[in-house]
């Protein structure tokens, strides 16, 4: 579509736009890319995401541990008991890294005026010290007042391993990252990318307008909201990617939307950095990378990975533990897999879709035989699995052009290893999968058009 863009910025003093290149070969699916992971994920809206910089620390110099300011390739940072670290000890990516001990502070002398959707860290302990702990702070005035952004994170490991923290804030922001753990331990932090605030996909997900390519453009279909107190079970969450109900008691997703155009499919590799969600609410569980881990279930992806391919920050935000549910390894990798292959097709064919994806029940057979939860009782393994494409030619006014004669793929499966691989197979409607949940779909199209499409059996082809 001409209008729908996704633009980069190198580096926020060039601000130079490029395009991005659509992938050259169909992805397969995520299990098969790396059977020792067990998979699934997504997507989002990339209207208005851009990448604001990625600071490496390279063009700094700073050898001593007191207070003082550095100018990097992005602007001027304080470095408060942090040094530019060069040595063999310090993790990095090129030649230098920040290194903070004590209870040291690494902070942008400067704002972004994008604001933020996502930031993105690389960190490591350094050399042979102990664990440490550090948080990413926020300022939107200036640097006047700082919030703390998601839960505190733990450097374990001498590899420098990726956070990723989930902001969601327009406007003129700067961060800081403050080390938590005292005393002479030290950290190593690399590679502070800020990617800026999706003006798309953050309205369809908490109240504002919304417009084309946003994630819920199609509507709300359980009524979830951002209330952690009255809607924990159908907590509103938007990963700028994608959208998503939470369920906190289950552990997982109810339901996840996002859409994928033209400039959704890029060349940016599979990232595989399955980890922990810091940006839940505080003190509810975080389901970790390994919380699977012999359970016989995949990792399965609600928002797939191969979905978000136009940037690093796109497809790391895939693999949030909170954007799987255990899933039957052949549903997940043959069913699951050449459903997910063919809404991509439909994409690189000259099509638009928007998706929703959840599931509903309880108890489902993996390879190592049927559970009804994983994760020591953390984390239900559902019944169904189930997925709604609408698809709709490139364009614009997207709502506008989805109409009687609209094309809906309504698909519901079971979470069971002996599934058929033919995802035609298991073809119902998507009033079918709302007698089967209690949800509404396509709420913000008119009713007569709504009606129609919740009545739909695709063809499969």
């Amino acid at each position: 579509m001409n209008l729908k863009k996704i633009l980069i910025y190198p580096l926020a003093m060039a601000m130079l736009l490029v395009s991005c290149q659509k992938e050259a070969t169909a992805p397969v699916a995520d299990e098969q890319l790396n059977p020792s992971f067990n998979i699934n994920n997504g997507f989002g809206n990339s209207l208005a995401v851009t990448q604001t910089f990625d600071e490496g620390f390279e063009a700094g110099t700073k050898t001593a541990y007191a207070a003082a300011d550095v100018t990097f390739g992005s602007g001027s940072w304080n470095l408060n008991n942090a040094l530019v670290g060069t040595s063999t000890s310090d993790a990095k990516v090129g030649s230098h890294s920040v290194r903070i001990t004590a209870t040291g502070v690494l902070s942008m002398n400067f704002d972004v005026s994008t604001g933020a959707s996502t930031v993105t860290v690389k960190h490591a302990v350094y050399g042979s010290d102990a664990s440490s702990t550090w948080g990413l702070w926020m300022s939107a005035d200036g640097g006047s007042t700082y919030t703390q952004v998601g839960s505190t994170v733990t450097s374990s490991s001498a590899t420098l391993a990726t956070a990723t923290f989930t902001v969601n804030t327009a406007g003129t922001v700067r961060f800081q990252i403050r080390k938590a753990t005292g005393t002479s331990i030290r950290i190593n932090i690399d590679e502070f990318t800020i990617n800026s605030y999706d003006s798309g996909s953050g309205a369809g997900g908490s109240g504002g307008t919304t417009g084309d390519n946003t994630n819920m453009l199609l509507g709300n279909p359980s009524g979830a909201t951002t209330s952690i107190t009255t809607s924990y079970n159908n907590y509103l969450y938007d990963h700028t990617y994608y959208i998503q109900s939470y369920n906190k008691d289950k552990g997982e997703p109810n339901w996840t939307c996002w859409y994928v155009g033209p400039t959704s499919l890029g060349s940016t590799a599979r990232q595989d950095d399955f980890r922990a969600d810091t940006g839940l609410p505080s003190g509810w569980y975080e389901v970790g990378a390994s919380s699977y881990s012999g359970s016989g279930f995949d990792r399965g992806h609600n928002c797939p990975s191969a979905d978000r391919t136009s940037t690093v920050a796109a497809n790391q935000a895939t693999f949030l533990m909170d954007n799987m549910i255990p899933q039957a390894p052949n549903n997940n990798q043959q069913t699951w897999g050449n459903l997910e292959d063919y809404g991509r097709s439909l994409v690189t064919a000259g099509n638009e879709i928007y998706v929703i994806m959840g599931t509903y029940g309880q108890g489902g057979t993996g390879s190592s035989g049927t559970a009804t939860t994983v994760d020591g009782g953390h984390v239900v393994v559902p019944a169904h699995v189930w997925k709604i494409i609408v698809v709709i030619p490139n364009g614009n006014g997207d709502l506008s052009r989805i109409t009687t004669s609209t094309r809906v793929i309504a698909v519901d499966t079971p979470n069971i290893n002996t599934i058929n691989s033919d995802w035609t197979q298991y073809i119902t409607t998507a009033k079918s999968i709302e007698t089967a949940t209690g949800y509404s779909f396509f709420t913000a199209l008119p009713t007569a058009v709504k009606t129609a499409l919740e009545n739909k059996v695709d063809s499969g082809s």
